[in-house]
């Protein structure tokens, strides 16, 4: 099995691994063979595409590196990231984990496998067609397709340019979420909008597939399990009509843009036939052969097809598919390398298509086979997506191979505040607190619940005759008492709606916290207040409500 195109030194990584600070430190980094790392040739999966080595990182590469992650080595794809199934690369197929009969999946291969095996603990990969997903779901691991553009592609061959996507692999969702913190973002990338949501509400709503075409044996049943554990959560999950979406999965190979691939490499593949491998020269010299105006007429269709499929998500947090339809074997692929690579992508082609964003999770096993499923959101809803994913995953069983690094702690922050979405600390001490009336005037605006919190000892709390009833909040000085009340991370638009629909005598203004911090905080208008009783003696909402 070549799950590597080219290695680093051993010594060279203990010294950096030695070395590195950051919150990445002592994690070993393998990266696909189609992203620049200084030192190794990009050869994308084909020798002679590159010889000279890279001068510099790829951006991403360059980002994990400054978090403290330690390259190992260019893991083997793909070729051109052009397929699904780890077979098509001068370098040798890869074969699944746990069962060396079965394809590893790809493009992204080699490093969907090298997590696996442990031979490192995170994985760049790429995706445009379900690269970053299909592989992860194979090896059972973790893949994060993020939101096109809000990972850098500077220094990657690109496959198709519009729908390409720098994604990682890792054992678990908090190691995933971490590195992606490190990795996207920064210059050049996509601005996140400042209703971006923080966080999936409680009691969600999912939607599924109406029909689930191709699946293997038992894959139904396990894909029907996972959708029991969303609902056991409190989620709300419900079918939806899965046409438009599969129609739009076709288009990517079956219709015209495929003419991406040739604008890509096309060149070099139309020069260099008997350099390339025959099934990926073979798809992407054809598709040098696509007229300008069924280009056109393709991508109008495409816009339909996604007009219609989002329509179907409104009211939806999330969309819940299986990753893959089936594991094929690598007798199965050689025999029919284009059909079978075809059925592989049916529920992850449209995906990049439509701008969506995914997370892929294992999600148990059937008759040995690892079985996954990908929660898909709106674009910019990654930490919506990641936070539903939580709450369906099942970890995978280990497999034998060289010790992982140990799985991260949770990180405070989903990876898309460390990338540019904007969140305000809101503090609540009533009805907006957890569990209480008003909670969800938070949670509908994509509040994140970000812990308790008490007040500078500075403070008076007051029950205010109001339906429901709320405390108001008091600044006092000296003569005050620390209150107890929670912190909420708000999207910075969701912030001034809040404030515009606050009712009197509320109000929203800077509150002192125990630790020196000051942040936005509810309060309440002094002539209010002395309207009500004085509750500051039991400390908090809770308390006097349970009086």
């Amino acid at each position: 099995m070549s799950i590597w195109i080219a290695q680093r030194a051993p010594g060279d990584v203990a010294a950096d691994l030695g070395a590195a600070t950051g919150p990445l430190a002592g994690l070993r980094l393998a990266v696909k063979g189609n992203v620049d790392v200084a030192g190794f040739p990009t050869t994308a999966g084909c020798p002679a595409y590159a010889s000279e080595p890279a001068e510099s990182d790829a951006v991403a590469v360059a980002r994990l590196k400054a978090a403290g992650a330690t390259v190992v080595g260019v893991t083997n794809l793909d070729q051109f990231a052009t397929g699904l199934v780890g077979q098509r690369s001068p370098y040798g197929g890869v074969h699944d984990a746990r069962r060396p009969a079965y394809v590893s999946g790809g493009s992204s291969s080699g490093s969907a496998v090298a997590v696996a095996l442990g031979l490192a603990d995170i994985a760049i990969g790429t995706d445009t067609a379900g690269s970053g997903r299909v592989p992860a779901a194979f090896q059972g691991i973790v893949g994060i397709k993020p939101t096109l553009g809000t990972v850098s592609t500077a220094g990657v061959v690109p496959a198709c340019r519009s729908w390409d996507a720098v994604t990682i692999f890792a054992r678990d969702l908090n190691t995933a979420d971490t590195a992606m913190a490190a990795m996207a973002g920064g210059p050049g990338t996509r601005t996140w909008p400042a209703g971006t949501p923080l966080a999936a509400p409680s009691a969600a709503r999912v939607a599924v597939p109406a029909e689930l075409p191709a699946l293997a044996a038992g894959w139904a049943a396990a894909f029907a399990e996972a959708a029991d554990r969303l609902r056991a959560g409190g989620c709300t999950v419900e079918p939806v009509p899965f046409a438009t979406f599969l129609n739009a999965a076709k288009l990517l190979y079956e219709g015209a843009l495929v003419a991406e691939r040739h604008a890509a490499v096309g060149d070099f593949v139309d020069a260099h036939p008997d350099l390339v491998d025959p099934i990926v020269g073979a798809i992407i010299g054809a598709a040098g052969a696509v007229r300008a105006s069924d280009l056109v007429r393709d991508m109008g269709r495409l816009r339909d097809l996604r007009d219609a499929s989002l329509a179907l998500l409104d009211g939806f947090d999330a969309l819940l598919v299986p990753t893959a339809p089936c594991h094929p074997t690598i007798v199965e692929v050689a025999a029919e390398p284009v059909a079978v690579n075809s059925r592989v992508g049916t529920y992850t082609n449209f995906c990049n298509l439509f701008d969506l964003c995914a997370v892929a999770v294992p999600s148990g096993t059937v008759d040995g086979a690892q079985f996954g499923v990908t929660v898909l959101a709106r674009p910019f809803h990654d930490a919506v997506a990641l936070d539903l994913a939580r709450r369906v995953t099942v970890p995978a069983s280990s497999v034998a191979g060289p010790a992982a690094a140990a799985p991260l702690p949770p990180p405070t922050l989903p990876w898309p505040v460390h990338a540019g979405a904007t969140a305000v600390p809101l503090l609540v001490v009533g009805a907006h607190l957890r569990g209480q009336p008003l909670e969800h005037e938070l949670v509908t605006r994509g509040a994140r619940w970000a812990g308790p919190v008490k007040t500078a000892a500075s403070y008076e709390l007051r029950a205010l005759p109001t339906t429901p009833p709320k405390p108001g909040l008091v600044r006092t000085g000296p003569d005050g008492a620390p209150i107890d009340g929670e912190l909420w991370l708000l999207p910075v638009a969701a912030l001034g709606g809040f404030l515009a629909a606050l009712p009197a005598p509320m109000n929203l203004g800077p509150v002192e916290l125990d630790d020196g911090r000051w942040v936005t905080g509810f309060g309440c208008a002094a002539d209010a207040a002395a309207t009500g009783a004085d509750i500051t003696g039991y400390g908090g909402w809770r308390s006097w409500l349970a009086v």
